[in-house]
C-alpha cells in the first residue's frame, strides 16, 4: 500500500535533515586537519570560516540553515499540531537564518594571546549577535520541540547535553577562555545529535 503524500514528504525531508547533519560534522571534521588549523580547544568553530578553506565552513552555515528548514518540514508533517510545534518551528526557522547570516559577517579571529569570543570589528561584532541569537533560539526550539514529540529518550539526551554544553560555555567565557571552543563544540554535538534523533524517529514514524 502506498503511503499518504504527507508521509513521504516528512520522510524524505527528515531523510535530507539526516543526511545535512552528517555533512556537516565530515566538513568540521576535515577542516580541523587543513590549515590554518584553528585548535578545538580554545579557539571557536567560526574561525574554520576565516582561512584558505573557510569557503567550506561557509557552506556548512549554509547547510545547516537548509538543515533547519527541512526539520521545520518534517514536523510540521507530523501530528499532533499544537502551540508548542508552531512556536518550536517559529524558533528553529530564525536559527537556521542567523546560521545563513554567519557567511555574510565573518568572525574576527583572536590573535595568539587572546581568547575568547571578544569581537574587535563591526563585523565581528554582527557574527557574535547572529551566533548568539541562533544558539538562544534553537535551545529554545529544542526545548519546545522536545516536549512536543514526548517520550523520546534520544531526543531528550541529545536536548540535555546542548544546555551542559550552553552553561559550560557561558561558564568559559566568564572565567575559563581558554576552553571556548571545546564548550561550544559540546554544546553543537548536542544540538545536531538532537537534529538526528528528532529526525530519526520523524523518518520512523511518520504521520498516517
Amino acid at each position: 500500500m502506498t503511503p499518504p503524500t504527507s508521509a513521504r514528504v516528512c520522510r524524505a525531508f527528515a531523510t535530507a535533515a539526516l543526511a545535512l547533519v552528517l555533512l556537516y560534522v565530515l566538513i568540521d571534521v576535515v577542516l580541523q586537519f587543513l590549515p590554518p588549523h584553528y585548535s578545538v580547544l580554545s579557539d571557536a568553530e567560526s574561525d574554520l570560516a576565516v582561512g584558505t578553506f573557510g569557503g567550506a565552513m561557509n557552506l556548512n552555515f549554509l547547510a545547516r540553515a537548509v538543515m533547519s528548514g527541512c526539520v521545520v518540514v518534517a514536523v510540521a508533517l507530523t501530528a499532533p499540531a499544537s502551540r508548542l510545534r508552531l512556536a518550536g518551528s517559529v524558533l528553529l526557522t530564525l536559527a537556521g537564518l542567523c546560521s545563513a547570516a554567519l557567511v555574510f559577517f565573518p568572525t574576527d579571529v583572536n590573535r595568539p594571546d587572546e581568547f575568547g569570543m571578544t569581537p574587535r570589528t563591526t563585523v565581528g561584532l554582527v557574527h557574535v549577535v547572529f551566533a548568539t541569537f541562533g544558539f538562544l533560539a534553537v535551545l529554545l526550539a529544542m526545548a519546545l520541540l522536545t516536549r512536543w514529540i514526548g517520550r523520546t529518550r534520544a531526543v531528550r539526551g541529545f536536548f540535555v547535553v546542548a544546555l551542559v554544553g550552553l552553561g559550560l560555555l557561558a561558564a568559559s567565557l566568564a572565567v575559563c577562555a581558554q576552553v571556548v571552543g571545546l564548550t561550544e563544540r559540546l554544546c553543537l554535538v548536542g544540538i545536531l545529535g538532537w537534529t538526528f534523533a528528532l529526525c530519526w524517529r520523524l523518518r520512523s514514524s511518520p504521520p498516517s
